[in-house]
C-alpha cells in the first residue's frame, strides 16, 4: 500500500524501527526530484540571456518578463500545491508533479530554434516552467510531516539546499551544454550566436552644436589602434586598426547632413554556433528517471487533517492562526522569495548594468554562484538551527541581507563607471545570496515549531509561505527590469526591498525572538514555547485545532487558546 495507516515519528521507539529509514529515504528522492523542479523552474532565465544573440528581436524589459513570468506561475501553482499533501499524500503529488514538466521543457526546445516564435509562446512556455517552482509547496510539507520536530531544521535544510542546487546547476550547465551538439541532431541542428556590444571605454567629445571633436580611448591598447583622420579641426573618420584585441571590433559613425559626425560608437562583434534547445532537452531523462523512483518508492502518510477546507484553518482566528500565518508569510518572503528572486534576475542584472563595458562579464559564467552558496548554506546550516532556534538566525540574516543591500547602494557597484567595480558588485551579490540562504534554513525549523500543534498545519504553512515567496522571481525581475528602465539603475529597488527587510526583522523579533515572545523557539538546547506549555494546555491547543466541540476544549469552550501573549 502506498499509504501508511501509522505514522508517529515522534515516538523514539517507532522512529527507531520504523520511521527513520522510510523518512531518510523519502527525503532522499524527493530531494533528487526536487534538484530537476528547480533546474526546469529557472531554464527560462538562463535562456533569455542567450536570446537576442541568435536572433529573437525582444526588448530588455520583454527579457525581464520572459524571467519573471515562470515566478508569476509557481506562486499560484504553490498556494494550490500548498493543501495536497496532507489530503493527497506524497506518492502520487510528487510523482505526477515530476513528469508533468515534460511538457515546457520539450516545448522550449523546438520553440528556442525558431526565431520567428512570438514573445507570447514563450511567456506560456515560462508560464509552464513555473511548475517547477510550484510543487515545492508539496516537497516541504512532505519532509516536514515525515520527520520529528526536533530534526526538522537538518532535514528540511538538507532537501531545500540540495535542492535548491538545481537553480545553480541550470545556470552552470547551461554555457556548457549550448556550446557543442550534445544531444545529437536528433534535437536540431546549431543556431548561429553573434554577440554585439557596445563599449562603454571610449570617451566622445561634442560642441554645442552636436558635432564630434574628439574621441578618446581610455585602454591603452584600443588607444594605440585608435586612429582619427582630421581635416584641420574637423573630424572625418574613425577606425581601429586590428590586433589582437581590437580584431573583432567595428566603428559605427553617425553623421549629420552635412556629412560631419555627430556620435562614434565602437562594437565588438563575436560570431559562433551554439544549441540553445540543448539548455531545455537535457532535463528530460532525469525526470523520467525521477518519475520512476518516485512513483515505485514513495509512501504516503495519513494525518489528522479535515480535508481542503481545513487547509483554509491557517487563516482563521482558531489559535492565533491568522497573525502567524501573516508573520511567516513576511518572513519567508524576506528569505526565500530574495533568494530565489535575485537568482531569476541575477543573469540579466549582469548584463543589463555590466555588459556594456569592454570585456563585460558573461552573465552565465558568474550566475551559478549565487544559487549554489544559498543553496548549500541551507544544506550545513540546518542543524544548526536545530539546536539554537530558527528565529535567531532570521534575525541577524535578515540584517545581513539590509547590509548587503546598502553596499551595494552607497558603494555605486549599481552604477558602475568601469568593468573594474564588477567585483564589488558580485562580492555583494554573493553576500545577499549567503544571507537570504541561510535566512531560508532557519525558517524551516521555526515555522514547525510556531505551528507545533499541528503536524499538518505546520506542513501547510511551509507550503503556503512558499507559495507567496515563490513569487520572488517575478516580483524581483520584474522590479529590478522596471527600476533599471525607468529611472536608469536598481538603486530604487534595493532601497525598497530593505526597508521591506527591516520591517521582516522587525516581526520576527517581536514574536519570536525576544525575552519572552509569544512563540519562541531558541532550538533543542534553550527550549520552544511549545515545551513550556502543560500537556493539558498541548491538548486544549490540538482539540481546538480540530474542532472537536465545547465538552472537549473547542473553539466554543470558552476555554483559552495557549500560545497568546498578554
Amino acid at each position: 500500500m502506498s499509504k501508511l495507516a501509522r505514522w508517529e515519528p515522534e515516538d523514539p521507539t517507532f522512529w527507531k524501527e520504523t520511521g527513520s529509514a522510510l523518512a531518510w529515504r523519502t527525503c532522499g528522492i524527493t530531494t533528487f526530484s526536487l534538484i530537476f523542479s528547480f533546474a526546469t523552474w529557472f531554464v527560462m532565465s538562463a535562456v533569455v540571456v542567450r536570446m537576442p544573440n541568435i536572433g529573437f528581436k525582444f526588448t530588455t524589459m520583454e527579457l525581464f518578463w520572459l524571467a519573471a513570468i515562470p515566478g508569476l506561475a509557481s506562486g499560484i501553482l504553490r498556494l494550490i500545491h500548498s493543501y495536497f499533501i496532507p489530503v493527497l499524500g506524497t506518492r502520487p503529488v510528487v510523482s505526477i508533479a515530476t513528469i508533468i514538466k515534460l511538457i515546457p521543457m520539450v516545448w522550449l526546445g523546438f520553440a528556442i530554434q525558431d526565431t520567428s516564435t512570438p514573445w507570447s509562446t514563450f511567456m506560456v512556455i515560462g508560464f509552464l516552467c513555473g511548475m517547477g517552482g510550484g510543487d515545492f509547496s508539496s516537497y516541504m510539507p512532505s519532509t516536514s510531516i515525515f520527520f520529528p520536530k526536533r530534526l526538522q531544521g537538518v532535514s528540511m535544510g538538507i532537501q531545500a539546499g540540495i535542492g535548491n542546487m538545481g537553480v545553480s546547476l541550470v545556470q552552470f550547465v547551461t554555457p556548457w551544454i549550448i556550446g557543442f551538439a550534445a544531444l545529437g541532431a536528433i534535437v536540431g541542428g546549431p543556431q548561429p550566436f553573434t554577440k554585439v556590444d557596445v563599449l562603454k571605454d571610449i570617451a566622445v567629445t561634442k560642441d554645442a552644436s552636436g558635432i564630434v571633436t574628439d574621441v578618446v580611448a581610455k585602454r591603452p591598447d584600443l588607444a594605440a589602434a585608435t586612429v582619427i583622420t582630421r581635416e584641420g579641426d574637423v573630424i572625418r573618420d574613425v577606425t581601429i586598426t586590428e590586433t589582437e584585441t581590437t580584431k573583432n571590433m567595428k566603428v559605427d559613425l553617425k553623421k549629420n547632413d552635412a556629412g560631419l559626425i555627430t556620435d562614434v560608437v565602437v562594437k565588438k562583434v563575436v560570431k559562433k554556433d551554439i544549441w540553445l534547445q540543448n539548455a531545455a532537452f537535457w532535463y528530460v531523462p532525469f525526470l523520467i528517471v525521477a518519475f520512476v523512483l518516485c512513483a515505485v518508492f514513495l509512501r504516503s502518510v495519513k494525518v489528522p487533517v479535515r480535508g481542503f477546507k481545513g487547509q483554509f484553518e491557517i487563516l482563521s482566528k482558531l489559535n492565533r492562526a491568522r497573525v502567524h500565518t501573516w508573520n511567516c508569510t513576511v518572513t519567508y518572503i524576506c528569505s526565500f522569495g530574495s533568494f530565489s528572486g535575485y537568482a531569476a534576475a541575477f543573469p540579466m542584472m549582469i548584463k543589463a548594468i555590466y555588459g556594456g563595458f569592454d570585456g563585460a562579464p558573461d552573465p552565465l559564467a558568474y550566475a551559478f554562484l549565487g544559487p549554489l552558496i544559498g543553496g548549500l548554506i541551507r544544506f550545513l546550516t540546518g542543524g544548526i538551527f536545530d539546536r539554537i532556534g530558527g528565529s535567531k538566525g532570521m534575525h541577524w540574516m535578515t540584517l545581513g541581507q539590509i547590509a548587503g543591500c546598502l553596499f551595494l547602494v552607497v558603494g555605486g557597484y549599481l552604477t558602475p563607471t568601469s568593468v573594474e567595480q564588477f567585483s564589488g558588485f558580485l562580492w555583494g551579490m554573493l553576500w545577499i545570496f549567503l544571507m537570504s540562504g541561510t535566512n531560508n534554513a532557519a525558517t524551516f525549523r521555526q515555522y514547525p515549531i510556531v505551528f507545533a500543534y499541528s503536524p499538518a498545519k505546520g506542513a501547510q504553512m511551509l507550503g503556503w509561505t512558499g507559495a507567496w515567496a515563490a513569487f520572488g522571481p517575478f516580483i524581483w525581475t520584474s522590479l529590478i527590469g522596471g527600476s533599471i528602465t525607468s529611472f536608469g539603475s536598481a538603486i530604487p529597488f534595493f532601497v525598497g526591498i530593505s526597508v521591506f527587510y527591516a520591517y521582516s526583522c522587525w516581526i520576527n523579533w517581536y514574536y519570536y525572538t525576544r525575552k519572552g515572545a509569544e512563540r519562541f523557539d531558541y532550538g533543542n538546547a534553550g527550549g520552544t514555547w511549545w515545551d513550556k506549555l502543560s500537556d493539558a494546555e498541548k491538548e486544549e491547543m490540538k482539540r481546538i485545532d480540530l474542532h472537536l466541540g465545547p465538552e472537549h476544549g473547542g473553539k466554543d469552550s470558552g476555554r483559552p487558546a495557549y500560545g497568546v501573549s498578554g
